[in-house]
């Protein structure tokens, strides 16, 4: 498990996404709701990917969710797990697994919401497997 130092690069910050990063900051993670269709959506964006309303809200999410699929970058010069992790609340969003043994990930397994600290910006949401 010893997997060293990743850097991690800060996201991008504009006034759309804005509250679903001062919402990581506080240690919560957030996602759309389109008050049209009723769809939930992640990457955070003010326009409904399904319906193209722009009537969508700011909903906060369990933290809690399963791998869908995953693959590990054993190569890179600090080895990183990237996965699409299903939230409990129906959303898909691709993410990194981390604080784990790689070798522990499998489709299905249950992941916990964890936020790890970016290079100057603000801290990124991601996931550790649950016990």
């Amino acid at each position: 498990m010893a997997q060293g130092h990743r850097v991690i690069a800060a996201p991008p910050v504009n006034p759309e996404t804005k509250p679903f990063w001062d919402a990581a900051a506080e240690g919560r993670l957030l996602i759309k709701k389109c008050l049209a269709c009723g769809e939930r959506h992640y990457y955070p964006r003010a326009i409904c990917p399904f319906c193209f309303s722009d009537r969508t809200e700011w909903q906060p999410v369990s933290g809690r969710g399963t791998v869908y699929s995953y693959s590990v970058m054993r190569r890179a010069p600090v080895p990183y797990a990237i996965a699409y992790v299903t939230l409990e609340e129906g959303v898909t969003m691709m993410t990194n697994i981390v604080d784990c043994d790689f070798d522990r990930i499998r489709i299905g397994r249950a992941v916990s919401l964890v936020f790890k600290s970016s290079d100057g910006g603000p801290p990124v949401p991601m996931f550790t497997l649950s016990p």
